[in-house]
């Protein structure tokens, strides 16, 4: 009994810290130091110490986001082992975890953001990067992993006001203001904003995006909170899809600053509104429950003229394109009871959950149509388009309900288990109007489970053993629609088997070390040769070894950095490697305080070669980039900021949508900020 009292005092332990933090933040969000995050409650929706979560977890910190001056999602996952960036047509997030890629993976405060969009960092605490099949917290996709952002919380502590500002050297600028203050005795109030032009190192390229997201919390009683969030995103770029290859392997040569695209038609915009409301509580002094519900509505549209095909020797490209307008309306609740709990020998925390979802989507497509689809670089002349008819109108509705249910499991003092599963019913109910208003619809039920084992030897130590599934329906990231073949076949399973170990180093330092392997069944891909179709590629199977080291050195001197090597294939045949997953990444981010006022930064990321498409005749070159920057803070009230990214100019191919559709790498670029306190 007594090594089982020692447990509970462990999670009560959580609990009371939880409390703590909870006088100045009201919603709690987990807790960092420096770059280093120490405890989570993403990955198993209760408040759990890293090292105590049987997965790979990569969290990148406010200061860290900071520090290199991110903006994206895409400079996040730059100094993340295992990720890649894909381009996502130039309109959206799209990303390759562990080999497997998608749009739709994302999660704002554990909630499913599954909109194709560019995602800001303005109002996030944090981004948690979570790697193999989550289905037992996330449900459906999440094959090879989840992205969540964690939003800035408002505090009860102070009213603080903070203002910043940059510009780069390409021309863009932002300006961004951060206010909280109290509301009385028992809540906070934190308004968010961010203004943005864009530009960078393309012919073409430019556009800007604001946003706004006011956020009240409330504390209801001794033991419950109230938190209400609204969002207003609005999003207007020029839609830029890179450079053809060049006919042979790999990128065509000196086009790197080369728009392709026309001018006015290569246009996306996004007006989005996102509202958040949590209410936490606590009904027993161990049973507590948590319940959130998001309404996203958004709207979209894109248009685009890209490289269909690969640089000829008569300096000739074949163009494509189309317009296409998206509508999507999400209701997304979810309720969970925590319950902790001692049963003879064992300290038990249990989840219980359900989860409902509503998603209306509305998308057309129409085609262009050319004067002259062949596009002369010598002259230059653009051809005439026209986008005559509709080839693709669709409407669907998802419905989705999940229930699940976790324990973590304290056996003594050196070991742990956390068991689970959760049941999905996804169902779908759409018409193609374009085909004749055929009805589509498809429902899938489906069981993941979860099991992960925890050794620790001593308590700064873990060593683990981990199980999980997950599966994507056939509708896949968007709910386009459902060709007749597709309505028949089964959702597509991902299958993960990791083994790993977490050492904090010393309080704020940590280092892990994973061996996983990921395999994928029922594959399909977008068929290279017409993406408007896909390919059954049967199965897929990644394994790998990720290592990665986060936090301070000394007191002066913090670390962020890691190594992924992964084997990515499709099985049968293991001499075609699955696209956007490079072999080998490397970074390394370092920022040394030489004064309480002075520091300086310096990074470095290296990317083996990659495939562009599943067809494997065009390569990205590997390259490696090299990052810096200076800190000097002028008085308690202001701070300057000098970043360089790419400062060895190099020359490089960071991502792709196809063979044809290849990102070109920024040159050096420097960016110049201001921070201001009041």
């Amino acid at each position: 009994m007594a090594a089982t009292s020692a447990r509970a005092e462990d999670f009560a332990a959580n609990a009371d810290n939880a409390a703590d933090d909870d006088q100045q933040t009201i919603l709690v969000i987990g807790r960092a130091d420096g770059y280093a995050a120490s405890q989570i409650n993403t990955a198993t929706k209760t408040d759990t110490p890293l090292i105590d979560i049987p997965q790979t977890i990569n969290v990148i910190t406010r200061e860290q986001i900071a520090d290199q001056a991110q903006r994206s999602i895409a400079d996040v996952l730059r100094y993340v082992p295992g990720t890649a960036v894909q381009q996502g047509e130039g309109n959206r997030d799209q990303i390759t975890i562990r080999g497997q890629e998608t749009t739709s993976d994302f999660f704002l405060d554990g909630v499913r953001d599954d909109v194709q969009y560019f995602r800001n960092l303005y109002n996030i605490e944090r981004v948690e990067i979570l790697k193999g099949p989550y289905a037992l917290i996330f449900g459906r996709g999440g094959g090879g992993g989840i992205i969540n952002r964690v939003q800035k919380a408002p505090f009860a502590e102070e009213t603080s006001i903070a203002a910043a500002g940059s510009i780069n050297s390409f021309g863009a600028w932002e300006v961004s203001g951060d206010v909280n203050t109290p509301i009385g005795d028992a809540g906070a109030f934190r308004l968010n904003g961010f203004y943005e032009e864009l530009n960078n190192h393309r012919d073409s390229f430019g556009g800007r995006r604001f946003a706004v997201n006011p956020h009240a919390a409330f504390n209801l009683g001794p033991d419950w909170k109230l938190g209400l969030s609204y969002e207003y995103v609005d999003d207007d770029r020029v839609v830029d899809r890179g450079i053809p290859s060049d006919g042979a392997n790999g990128p065509a040569a000196g086009l790197r600053d080369r728009f392709f695209g026309i001018p006015g038609i290569n246009r996306t915009s996004l007006q989005a509104h996102i509202a958040k409301l949590r209410i936490d509580g606590k009904l027993t002094d161990n049973l507590r429950v948590t319940s959130t519900v998001l309404y996203g509505n958004y709207d979209k549209f894109y248009g685009n003229i890209f490289p269909n095909g690969p640089l000829t020797a008569a300096n000739t490209v074949l163009l494509d394109g189309y317009l296409d307008p998206t509508k999507r309306e999400n209701i997304i609740a979810q309720a969970n009871a925590i319950w902790d709990v001692e049963t003879g020998p064992l300290a038990h925390r249990i989840l219980i959950g359900v989860e409902y979802g509503h998603q209306d989507s509305l998308n057309q497509r129409r085609n262009a149509v050319f004067s002259n689809r062949i596009f002369n670089l010598n002259t230059g002349i653009l051809p005439s388009v026209t986008f005559p008819v509709f080839n693709r109108n669709s409407v669907s509705v998802v419905e989705f309900v999940s229930v699940y249910a976790q324990d973590q499991i304290h056996l003594g003092d050196h070991f742990d288990v956390i068991a689970g599963l959760r049941y999905d019913s996804f169902d779908i109910d759409g018409v193609d109007i374009t085909d004749g208003n055929r009805a589509f619809a498809r429902k899938d039920d489906k069981v993941s489970p979860r099991l992960g084992l925890i050794y620790k030897p001593q308590e700064n130590i873990s060593l683990y053993a981990s199980f999980s599934r997950s599966f994507q329906p056939r509708s896949g990231d968007q709910f386009l629609t459902l060709s007749i073949t597709q309505q028949n076949l089964e959702p597509e399973r991902f299958t993960n088997y990791e083994w790993g170990a977490k050492w904090d180093v010393k309080p704020g330092l940590a280092l892990t070390l994973a061996l996983f392997r990921l395999d994928r069944t029922n594959a399909t891909t977008v068929n290279p040769a017409n993406p408007a179709l896909t390919t059954n590629i049967g199965g897929t199977r990644t394994e790998g070894v990720e290592l990665s080291i986060t936090g301070k050195i000394t007191d002066r001197w913090q670390i962020a950095g890691g190594y992924s090597y992964i084997d990515a294939v499709i099985r049968g045949n293991d001499a075609i490697r699955l696209d956007q997953t490079p072999q080998h990444q490397f970074s390394l981010w370092n920022r040394y305080n030489f004064t309480d006022a002075f520091g300086a930064g310096v990074g470095v990321i290296h990317q083996s070669s990659q495939f562009a498409a599943i067809s494997n005749t065009v390569r990205l070159p590997s390259f490696t980039r090299v990052d810096a920057a200076l800190f000097w803070d002028v008085s308690e009230r202001i701070a300057l900021q000098l970043n360089a990214e790419n400062l060895l100019d190099e020359e490089y191919f960071p991502d792709a949508h196809n063979n044809n559709n290849i990102s070109t790498g920024a040159p050096i670029n420097v960016r110049l900020g201001v921070q201001l306190k009041f």
